[in-house]
């Protein structure tokens, strides 16, 4: 393996190393703010100051020969760096000065690393290039919203310090919340690419028993986020602990232990259970690791357990619900590079008036000719969100048909009247339903 601290120090000499040294060796980095890398040339030397104290240092390479008596003997070469000072000095280069260079050469790694999107096959975890280009400048979301969004996550990044101090683990929960297609993943990816951290993305349904999931746990790396999407269907966690205690006769107040499905590639049933996973959001072993975030996404809050999800577990809870108005002229922003059009009032009028979630918004905005037309695009959506609004009439008159009652009766039965304000216009006022 590769020295770390060796590492770490060719990471800190690199701005150093373009302005002096005559002679550079230089890595592409894919995926990195910085595609070109540079360290100085073996047997290269360079000069740093720290706290007045002038230093210097020289790369080095010791080649020697293995196997001497093979057909293909292997060159082994030793690189190493050499640092130069005045003795008077020894204590302080020893101690803050080294802890310094190690400190800013592993930041440097970080933001020049290419970052990984994990997944695990069992126990173990496999990865790509994590290359998603989502950005809180493209999420279609009222602008507070983002900016309160950001603002947590950037605290949290800063915070190391903070979580010392108060005795707690370093690290965050959020719950987003939502329909399908609102966003859920494309905001976990903004995530990952506003605070650059790479992302575990969890499979509970793969995940053998507790023991397993706790080696997954510790095996993740910090400045990441651990993301369990749709938690809801990856186990029984619908908050009817109770009830089924009741139907099946328990006294026992503890939790029961919550079984997987049985997995569709082997026969045996997954012994993961409520508290394994609890464990592995707030136990003792997820403080195994520092500056990590904990993503649950569903689609279905109200089913969720109420210890799963309750604060300092899942910290922020984010719903991201339909397409309003501003989202949309987000979106129009950056799909047809329009801030404004003519049929933006009758868009409005009509989001107002019906459902549609930000990816179908989207998917009517996408371009189909090139170049591509903005109003054709949005008159389509306009088509859209009038045959949305459609269905939705006559779907609630088929229910209403179905329970042998008028739509206007069927509206009463869910505590919902006609009624008049005070200027005339027409609102629906919700009864408290006894």
């Amino acid at each position: 393996m590769r020295s770390e601290a060796y590492s770490a120090i060719e990471n800190y000499l690199g701005s150093s190393s373009s302005m002096q040294a005559k002679r550079l060796k230089a890595d592409v980095v894919k995926n990195s703010t910085q595609s070109l890398v540079l360290s100085m040339d073996d047997f290269e030397e360079v000069t740093d100051e720290f706290q007045g104290v002038k230093l210097r240092w020289a790369s080095g390479k010791h080649i020697s020969k293995t196997q001497p008596f093979s057909f293909y003997p292997v060159t082994d070469e030793r690189m190493y760096y050499t640092l130069t000072f005045h003795k008077r000095h020894r204590n302080l280069i020893l101690g803050t000065y080294l802890s310094h260079v190690l400190k800013e050469g592993d930041a440097i790694k970080v933001k020049n690393r290419q970052r990984k999107l994990y997944t695990n096959g069992g126990s173990y975890w496999r990865h790509v290039v994590f290359e998603h280009p989502a950005s809180f400048e493209t999420i279609a979301m009222e602008a507070d919203k983002k900016k309160e969004i950001m603002d947590d996550l950037i605290t949290f990044s800063q915070a190391e310090e903070f979580y010392a101090r108060i005795g707690r683990a370093w690290k965050r929960g959020y719950l987003l919340y939502g329909p399908p297609g609102t966003g859920k993943s494309t905001m976990i990816a903004a995530m990952a690419n506003l605070l650059n951290y790479d992302i575990y993305d969890l499979e509970l349904t793969s995940v053998k028993d507790n023991t397993e999931l706790r080696k997954l746990l510790i095996e993740t790396s910090s400045r990441s986020i651990i993301v369990i999407e749709d938690i809801d269907c990856s186990l029984d966690l619908t908050g009817q602990r109770k009830k089924k205690n009741e139907e099946q006769g328990r006294g026992d107040e503890k939790d029961p232990k919550l079984k997987l499905p049985k997995e569709e590639t082997g026969g045996k049933q997954s012994q993961v259970t409520l508290s394994g996973l609890l464990n592995f959001i707030d136990g003792l072993w997820s403080a195994c690791k520092g500056e990590r975030l904990v993503v649950f996404t569903t689609n279905f809050f109200e089913k969720l357990d109420p210890a799963l999800i309750r604060k300092g577990r899942m910290d922020k809870h984010i719903e991201l619900s339909y397409c309003s108005f501003v989202a949309f002229k987000v979106l129009a922003k950056n799909y047809l590079r329009i801030e404004t059009h003519h049929l933006y009032a009758k868009i409005q009028e009509l989001l107002g008036e019906t459902k549609m979630t930000p990816a179908e918004v989207a998917e009517h905005l996408m371009p189909k000719t090139l170049p591509g037309d903005s109003k054709v695009c949005l008159e389509g959506l306009i088509a859209g969100l009038e045959k949305a609004k459609e269905d939705a009439r006559l779907k609630a008159e088929e229910e209403a048909r179905e329970k042998g009652s008028s739509p206007e009766e069927n509206a009463k039965e869910q505590g919902i009247e006609n009624g008049l304000c005070d200027n005339g216009n027409t609102e629906l006022k919700c009864k408290e339903k006894e």
